[in-house]
């Protein structure tokens, strides 16, 4: 269970809750199951001074019960709706039974020997709304992206111990930029171990057989991408004998996919030093693989655009070409910026790929769609007088489910690239 000496400076749950009367669309919205609730689409709150975590119950027109979320007060998504259509009890017993549905979802990955890593829950998708619980192996790590769930953390926690359908050594806490604060002054830090011995390196884990380390206390999210597993796959089926440039590396995933599937050779690229020495890590930690150890592993440091211009500038161009880049559009202001470098970046890709090679083009930028990113590739094609085709479009993996309207965020091209005026 938990070290409730970590939980002692944690804020109570309130025991008043929040009546919520919200507006004709926000009415409508927790009626189609939306599991946000929008300041400006609140018409009254009382009391309205209830700390982050208080249960919130939104009311209809007719004083009749519409839903029940977690009250977030110093959010623009005031309430984080876990029910609709009715009251329900907020607690132990429904985490409990959140994470088992989670796991139901999954059972064809939970089940799967040689993988032992994946999301367990997925936010909203799983029915709780700014909360993520991602396995390693046997650490379990628990996302915040909302104050809100501070309050409720050891009754999380619990039950991620009497559910977990493997042996759960640790568990480590991470918190989101904008709740970092709260979390510090409550006691749990970014990066706690809240059950369980502290890692002292990166923790071990297996995907398809391949062995990889994440950095659950200072890595990026969690530690991992674990939402690109299945695009890792198929780049590993489409790696044999081609030389791969992968950008964007961070800690080498589609290069030790690609090595394993048999790449002449691979070529890193990432801003961060840490992140390519982790990479590094990665591919040797398998290098009793025959293709892995036979691969050709090289890595630049330095900014994506600039590296790959310096590479097109010399001539250089690779059989198969990842670009993976980090969300450009968090928000629908930035919608405009993030189609441009998109555009770019594909460009760029576009320039060191090899006639008759293939670039595969993700976007993790929810406000950003397929169509959009396709656009985008076709216009940056003929930007470079190149000529694409696709070859197929992938999106979610199983433990990353979409269960609202705006839950889809995760898409990947993959395009047949020939100079132009050539047939591919």
């Amino acid at each position: 269970m938990a070290d409730t000496d970590i939980f002692r400076d944690l804020p109570a749950i309130p025991e008043r809750r929040v009546a919520v009367r919200p507006t004709t669309a926000g009415l409508a919205a927790v009626r189609r199951h939306d599991p946000w609730l929008f300041d400006g689409s609140i018409a009254s709150a009382s009391p309205d001074d209830l700390p982050a975590g208080a249960v919130a119950v939104v009311f209809d027109d007719r004083r009749r019960v519409a839903g029940v979320g977690l009250w977030d007060p110093a959010s623009p998504i005031r309430v984080r709706m876990l029910h609709a259509g009715g009251s329900c009890d907020v607690g132990a017993e429904l985490w409990r039974q959140r994470l088992a549905e989670a796991l139901a979802r999954r059972s064809s990955l939970v089940d799967t020997p040689d993988t032992d890593a994946w999301r367990w829950v997925h936010g909203e998708n799983d029915g709780l709304p700014a909360l993520i619980i991602d396995r390693y192996a046997d650490t379990v790590v628990v996302k915040l992206y909302s104050a809100a769930w501070l309050a409720h953390l050891p009754s999380v926690i619990d039950a991620i111990m009497d559910v977990a359908p493997f042996a759960v050594r640790r568990v480590v806490v991470r918190a989101a930029r904008t709740v970092a604060d709260a979390a510090r002054a409550a006691g749990v830090a970014d990066g706690s171990t809240v059950v369980g011995t502290a890692p002292d390196a990166p923790v071990r884990f297996v995907e398809r057989g391949l062995q990889l380390r994440a950095d659950v206390v200072r890595g990026h999210k969690t530690g991992h991408f674990l939402d690109q597993r299945d695009n890792r796959a198929l780049v590993r089926s489409m790696a044999s004998g081609r030389r791969v440039l992968d950008v964007f590396s961070a800690t080498g995933g589609f290069a030790l996919a690609a090595a394993a599937g048999g790449a002449e050779s691979v070529t890193m690229v990432d801003v961060s030093r840490p992140a390519l020495d982790t990479a590094r890590a990665n591919i040797a930690a398998n290098s009793d693989l025959v293709d892995v150890a036979a691969c050709d592993v090289n890595d630049v440091c330095g900014d994506a655009i600039e590296v790959l211009d310096r590479f097109a500038a010399e001539g250089r161009t690779w059989d198969l070409v990842i670009v993976d880049p980090p969300s450009f559009a968090p928000n629908a202001a930035s919608r405009a910026r993030a189609l441009h470098a998109y555009r770019r970046l594909a460009a760029a890709g576009l320039r060191v790929t090899e006639s008759g090679g293939t670039m595969v083009q993700a976007s993790c930028s929810a406000r950003v769609d397929v169509d959009e990113l396709a656009d985008c590739v076709q216009r940056a094609a003929r930007h470079t007088n190149r000529r694409v085709r696709e070859q197929r479009r992938t999106a979610h993996p199983i433990d990353h489910p979409i269960g609202f309207d705006r839950g889809a965020y995760l898409k990947a091209l993959y395009v047949s690239v020939a100079a132009a005026g050539t047939k591919n």
